[in-house]
């Protein structure tokens, strides 16, 4: 059983350290894919203030402009969208440098139609790397599906959806669409991954990179778009939640290759692989 959602994954060139800027481009392209009938938006990563964590990195900027330019979760930017996801009664998904005690972090949020904070995702593989001294790029340690009213969401913000374990933890938390806000790859295998992701755990997927965007619906591509300043829209199916016992037969018929074994396979493997490296 499926329920039909029309998504789109806008592709949009954010200009860095213009927050200003980019929140008004958002903001005009949300609405366009808003009067086209979308109900799910997702755009890319880092938007808002243009992914600008490699100027930190290189020291082209302070980490002092990272923590001013970074904003928490009730900052100006995010109420402003919330509002606006609340005029136009849609689900909307982007991202953003956030701010917290513990750091910042390459965070996507999930906007609900009631102008609510649906939930964050954290990115959890971090292609530029990380460091303890690092405080404006810490890592997300929560991979939690998010409940919209559009039904259960799972978010691998760019580089997580080249891990596989990563698109099927949420999914086993129930995610019944994956989300995937990017800045990145535009090569012919990142669409490969992304179509993978969908066919392995049978759920749609809606990817919003910079120069390109993705969806994909039954395992197969429904809308693809390349270049900036782009809107895809396409039909989703969206599988219904399945019953507890069938939910639980599926997941133990994956499970049944994680055992014990494995992990013993694995820790011999290195074994090996570390004695080759000391001949």
């Amino acid at each position: 059983m499926y329920r039909s959602i029309q998504a789109a994954a806008l592709s949009l060139r954010p200009d860095k350290w213009d927050k200003p800027s980019n929140a008004d481009k958002l903001e005009m392209f949300v609405r366009l894919a808003a009067c086209e009938g979308a109900e799910l938006i997702v755009a890319p990563e880092g938007f808002l203030e243009g992914y600008v964590v490699m100027d930190a990195i290189h020291h082209h900027k302070r980490r002092s402009d990272m923590w001013e330019i970074s904003e928490p979760m009730d900052g100006p930017y995010v109420q402003r969208f919330r509002s606006i996801a609340d005029e136009l009664n849609i689900v909307l998904c982007f991202g953003f440098a956030e701010r917290r005690d513990t750091g910042i972090y390459n965070t996507a949020v999930v906007l609900g139609p009631n102008g609510q904070i649906c939930g964050t995702h954290q990115k959890v593989l971090l292609a530029e790397g990380t460091a303890t001294t690092w405080d404006f790029n810490r890592v997300g340690r929560s991979l939690r599906a998010i409940d919209t009213p559009l039904g259960r969401v799972g978010i691998m913000i760019c580089n997580d959806r080249w891990n596989a374990d990563v698109a099927r933890t949420q999914v086993m938390d129930g995610a019944q669409v994956l989300l995937i806000p990017a800045y990145g790859s535009r090569r012919r295998h990142q669409n490969h991954a992304v179509i993978a992701r969908a066919r392995e755990n049978g759920v749609p997927v809606v990817e919003a990179n910079v120069g390109v965007n993705l969806i994909v619906s039954k395992g197969e591509v429904v809308a693809y778009a390349w270049g900036n300043d782009r809107i895809s829209i396409a039909e989703i199916e969206v599988p219904l939640p399945p019953s507890p016992e069938r939910a639980q037969s599926m997941e133990e018929s994956f499970l049944i290759w994680r055992d014990p074994e494995m992990q013993r396979r694995y820790e011999k493997t290195m074994k090996r692989s570390c004695s080759d490296t000391n001949l």
